[in-house]
């Protein structure tokens, strides 16, 4: 009897081993959350401390209840399981901590370099489908927009086949003697399509590509070329958000479709958004990126197109008109919208009595708004956020709309559901932008809001002015462009100011002069002037593509022939030859 009862006092003694090895697991990953979290340094210090204090000591504590102190049943099995769910919820953690560094890294460590494809194009039914059919026929050149990137396709297409060439100074005259067979082919630097779309929106579906030559250069956007950084966690800064007109990655550059500043004053806890138009007709003033091409430095010429010089010369232009210091730069384009924005989900945006829109003029596939709640994915919420045409109030509209979308996301993000989606969120986020902003400054502005939750007043103001036409030195022809409303300048320079010293930017008077137009002479020498009418922002842009199917496409092979060769140019300028080119072009 009394043998028994020994046995039964052994068996009740004897731990599950699969349990006390979890419990081992568990006290590891526990300790390994610790040590991301302190890598991860996103956490204010007490918060940071009380964190890893309570990790540390919940595990300890369960470690040591089950494997020294549970004698009953109930009290093993309840504690094996607090143990399995801790180990769940330090692995979830971990899983986070990982991504949110992942994104970090993506966002701030960038590649030095830019990609520049330039293709051989050909008419459609022309005959002409591949690049040995173009042999001893005569290309079409604009060496005067990009001399370093025709170069070297030259290069490249002359050690496969004889072309002669001839070189035209603007895109109208190039495509035209394209189309009226006067050379076979043309070279044309895919950073340049946008440009021809908005000259002829049918080009795309008449041409072909039969060559691509791609190669690279230096970008100046690292972290480490910032020239006014402050701490942003208790001085005020401005940032420019520029939105270009492609799909895609962000190794390329293009059009600036929209560009926002975004002042931020940490102590009074106030944000501007300061829009202007696109077309906005200014003084270029060149970065330090190279480009490869031949950037109009103090030329005048729309700001949209600096952006295909880099964000840096955008950014230095703006600085020139508005007289006023950038601090930092984010760039961004339509797939990082609409990525984002899956990614969450979807996002619920509240249209307004007499604002619903029945169908999108940026993209007609697509359901447009109805008054009260809309729940859009990302795509929606793209054309909700670019449309324009469709209002009264034109892009004063859009720009609102603008601001709706990006409340709906921080309302989304802010939401439990967020808990679910977080790694979606992060992989959508980690190629959706980029920055010169260092990941310690990023992480200083979240250290600041988990520390003070701020309650951030928004405000905004967009800058107007007139349309004309003034030659563009980027198109070497003429293009429509916005005339600046100097009064309308003035203010967005005030208002900027005014957050930046501590008062709200409502303290300056939004009253402007509507005849207050600028009077220039372009690069022509020709005066351009206000021709009557006014409050255009965007003026000569046309609205109704339908970026989805036409120029803005998701389908790499849409426009161009399966299967393109070309050669791939080295950072030393060398080539390597036949190599397949299969990137999904962003235009």
């Amino acid at each position: 009897m009394m043998k028994k009862n020994i046995q039964n006092t052994k068996k009740k003694k004897r731990r599950n081993p699969l349990v006390v090895l979890l419990s081992l697991i568990c006290i590891g990953i526990a300790v390994f959350l610790c040590f991301q979290l302190i890598m991860l340094n996103m956490l204010p210090l007490i918060l940071e401390v009380a964190a890893i204090v309570i990790i540390i000591v919940l595990s300890l504590i369960l470690f040591l209840f089950y494997n020294f102190i549970a004698k009953r049943p109930i009290s093993r099995f309840l504690s094996a399981f607090l143990i399995l769910a801790l180990t769940v919820v330090y692995g979830a953690g971990n899983y986070y901590i990982f991504k949110t560094n992942e994104m970090f890294a993506s966002v701030t460590n960038l590649t030095d370099q830019m990609t520049n494809t330039i293709s051989v194009v050909t008419l459609n039914g022309s005959g002409y489908d591949s690049l040995e059919s173009l042999n001893n026929m005569t290309l079409g050149t604009i060496t005067s927009q990009d001399s370093e990137g025709t170069q070297k396709a030259l290069d490249d297409i002359s050690s496969k086949i004889t072309v002669e060439t001839v070189d035209y100074t603007t895109f109208n005259d190039l495509y035209y003697a394209l189309y009226t067979d006067q050379v076979q082919g043309i070279i044309l630097n895919e950073t340049f399509r946008g440009i021809v779309f908005e000259m002829d929106p049918d080009a795309n579906n008449m041409t072909s590509v039969v060559n691509q030559t791609v190669y690279y250069t230096k970008r100046e956007t690292k972290t480490d070329t910032v020239k006014d950084s402050v701490n942003v966690a208790t001085e005020p800064f401005t940032i420019l958000i520029s939105g270009n007109d492609s799909y895609g990655g962000l190794t390329s550059n293009s059009r600036s479709d929209s560009n926002m500043l975004v002042t931020v004053n940490p102590n009074t806890h106030t944000v501007l958004m300061t829009s202007i138009p696109r077309d906005y007709y200014e003084t270029i003033q060149c970065g330090d990126t190279d480009t490869g091409l031949a950037c109009p430095q103090d030329e005048r010429d729309k700001l949209t197109h600096s952006g295909l010089y880099g964000i840096d010369t955008t950014e230095k232009t703006i600085e020139e008109f508005l007289d006023i210091t950038i601090n930092y730069h984010v760039r961004v384009n339509f797939s990082s919208l609409t990525n984002l924005v899956d990614a969450l989900g979807g996002i619920d945006v509240f249209v307004e009595e007499g604002l619903a829109v029945e169908q999108f003029n940026a993209d007609w596939s697509l359901q447009g708004v109805t008054e009260g709640w809309n729940h859009l994915d990302g795509k929606r919420a793209l054309a909700f956020a670019r449309e324009r045409y469709a209002y009264t109030d034109g892009d004063a509209q859009r720009v609102k709309n603008q601001q709706i979308v990006i409340q709906a996301m921080i309302s989304k993000i802010a939401s439990p559901e967020m808990i679910t989606r977080f790694g979606d969120f992060m992989d959508a986020l980690s190629g959706a932008f980029e920055t010169n902003m260092s990941s310690d400054e990023i992480l200083s502005l979240v250290r600041y809001e988990f520390t003070f939750f701020p309650d951030w007043q928004f405000e905004s103001y967009a800058l107007v002015g007139s349309t004309s036409s003034a030659y563009s030195p980027t198109l070497g022809d003429y293009a429509d462009v916005m005339l600046a409303n100097l009064d309308s300048v003035q203010v967005a320079h005030d208002k900027i100011q005014a957050v930046l010293d501590g008062e709200s930017s409502t303290s300056v008077s939004d009253t402007i002069d509507e005849n207050n137009i600028e009077v220039i002479e372009d690069s022509q020498n020709q005066v351009v002037q206000d021709p009557g009418y006014v409050t255009d922002p965007y003026a000569g842009y046309d609205y109704s593509q339908d970026y989805s199917t036409d120029y803005y496409t998701e389908d790499p092979n849409q426009y161009y022939t399966d299967g393109v060769n070309g050669d791939v140019y080295t950072e030393d300028g060398t080539y390597s030859e036949d190599i397949y080119y299969d990137e999904q072009y962003a235009y």
